[in-house]
């Protein structure tokens, strides 16, 4: 699953097999209605709630007989790349790394292939040299970092996946140390991966774990104690298990900040059903089981801690060329976006940002995938405040609502997993709200279900965002907005993201496999004013 060590801010079937080319030439209309409870936010996420993950693999991690790493590895990645720093500014292996110290005395050597060991790697190490390249790229492009720490140091592992014994802290707390003295800047430290639970390779019992929390509590307490802002503590960055995250949570008390966990609900990147699951709104309903529950264990424990997915990737094992890259994964991603955020979850971390057949951009050229794009809309139009939405109509149409980013309007995200089917549909509010129009000042007040717009002289008007893939492939890497390509510049500029502008009284048409954001300026609801 290839595990994200730094986590870096940007700022993203029906029963048949598809062809290649999946261009619909007979097509049909329903009507529906969206239905937006406006009265109070249902779910709150952080203003830097889309991030995405660097990783360690080399460029020899292979799944399936493809190699999708190539130098995309917080070790050997282009830091230089124009495109990779405007596209910013617009498990596994963490748990064998040490850091290069001024105090270490074993030399620093990278990562080498040994089958007979736990992951397949020797022991690797991040070198002072290449962390002061990654520090001063990240202050460049104004990255938000979160750094995870080797939490397998000092433990041995039975043949079971056990690890027994404490965590040795003493590498990483020198580590920090290094960097509150260089006034360097980490966000958050998050500790281990992929330990909790049954574990992937190893596992940690939750006792164990939540004692090694409290002593990274400890180490950054001590060590920033002068310094402001103190880091978060963040983990354990693993797969969800309702009675050991129970423990967990009820014994590091109040020492951790966040609690990560990783979403790989696709199942492995070699499925060729990947594109059926991705389509199937009953599939894509599963995940929200493991929302709520975390959610209910938060709210019923005594932690202080938020709800974050740490990485996630869809299909595991470095995904599916293809699928993972393209057009289609749009429709899971923001399907998983928009879900996270209804069960308050605070944080969403993509893996990986490049890397992989699930990267944000392209590992080779470093052009951004579809699911770049659809990441910066959605940190562009949807705010903090998440409100609860339901569809009335085909079974095949997911939908979101947030306050807007721009405004003090809303932003509906709807998208359309049918290949045959047009929806036009019309938008309908329930309780108090209020319809504002910037130019007249004008308000009006109205109760119970209101059906959009109620202007019909011309003047107000809708943005929305109409994205499809290229020639009507799904596998396509190329998204269209509003029918034109979405392509960097000569110079490696990401392309504006231009709306289009439709009159408020006219119905939100959503074509056969398509996404659309709406942003209504001027549609006002409590939870938004």
């Amino acid at each position: 699953m290839g595990y994200r060590q730094i986590s870096v801010t940007v700022l993203f079937l029906c029963l048949f097999q598809f062809s290649d080319n999946t261009v619909v030439s007979s097509v049909v209309e329903e009507k529906g209605t969206v239905l937006v409870y406006g009265r109070a936010a249902v779910g709150t996420i952080d203003e830097d709630f889309i991030c995405a993950t660097l990783d360690w693999w080399p460029p020899q991690k292979c799944d399936y007989g493809t190699c999708a790493w190539d130098h995309a590895s917080i070790l050997n990645l282009d830091l230089n790349n124009t495109i990779l720093q405007n596209a910013i500014k617009g498990g596994t292996l963490q748990d064998l790394v040490i850091y290069e110290t001024p105090d270490q005395k074993q030399p620093c050597l990278p990562f080498t292939q040994n089958s007979s060991l736990l992951f397949g790697y020797t022991q690797g190490c991040l070198s002072l040299r290449r962390w002061n390249e990654l520090n001063a790229f990240f202050r460049k492009t104004g990255a938000k970092v979160i750094f995870g720490l080797n939490a397998l140091s000092g433990r041995s592992i039975k043949p079971n996946g056990e690890a027994v014994g404490a965590w040795d802290y003493t590498n990483a707390e020198s580590f920090i140390q290094y960097i509150v003295q260089n006034n360097h800047t980490i966000d958050g430290w998050e500790l281990g991966n992929e330990l909790c639970g049954s574990g992937v390779g190893a596992r940690v019992a939750a006792n164990q774990y939540a004692i090694d929390t409290v002593a990274l509590r400890n180490i950054v307490n001590r060590v920033y104690k002068n310094v402001s802002p103190i880091p978060l503590v963040i983990g354990p960055g693993g797969f969800f298990e309702a009675t050991w995250f129970t423990e967990y949570f009820n014994k590091t008390e109040n020492s951790l900040d966040a609690t990560t966990r990783h979403i790989y609900n696709l199942g492995p990147g070699v499925d060729t059903h990947l594109i059926e699951k991705i389509l199937n709104p009953s599939y894509l309903d599963q995940e929200a089981i493991t929302f709520r529950s975390l959610k209910n264990i938060i709210k019923n424990s005594s932690t202080k801690a938020v709800a974050w997915v740490g990485e996630s990737g869809g299909a595991y094992n470095s995904g599916r060329n293809l699928v993972s890259n393209a057009f289609v994964y749009s429709f899971w991603y923001l399907d998983q976006l928009g879900m996270a955020s209804i069960y308050d979850t605070k944080t969403y971390c993509r893996q990986s940002l490049i890397g992989g057949n699930y990267g944000l951009l392209n590992t080779t050229n470093f052009t951004p995938n579809p699911d770049y794009y659809s990441a910066l809309i959605w940190r562009t139009l949807m705010g903090r405040k998440a409100l609860f939405t339901s569809f009335s109509g085909i079974k095949k149409i997911r939908s979101y609502t947030h306050c807007a980013r721009q405004s003090k309007g809303i932003t509906v995200l709807l998208m359309n997993l049918d290949n045959t089917t047009t929806v036009v549909a019309t938008v309908e509010l329930n309780n108090t709200f209020s319809l504002r129009h910037a130019k007249h000042r004008k308000s009006s007040q109205k109760r119970e279900i209101s059906q959009l717009p109620w202007v019909s002289n011309g003047e107000i008007q809708r943005e929305e965002y109409h994205l499809t893939a290229m020639d009507g492939n799904l596998h396509s890497q190329t998204m269209l907005l509003n029918g034109n390509a979405l392509q960097i510049s000569s110079t490696g500029d990401i392309p504006p993201l231009e709306p289009i502008h439709v009159n408020s009284t006219e119905p939100i048409t959503i074509a056969p496999y398509s996404i659309v954001f709406v942003h209504m300026r001027t549609v006002v609801v409590p939870a938004c004013a």
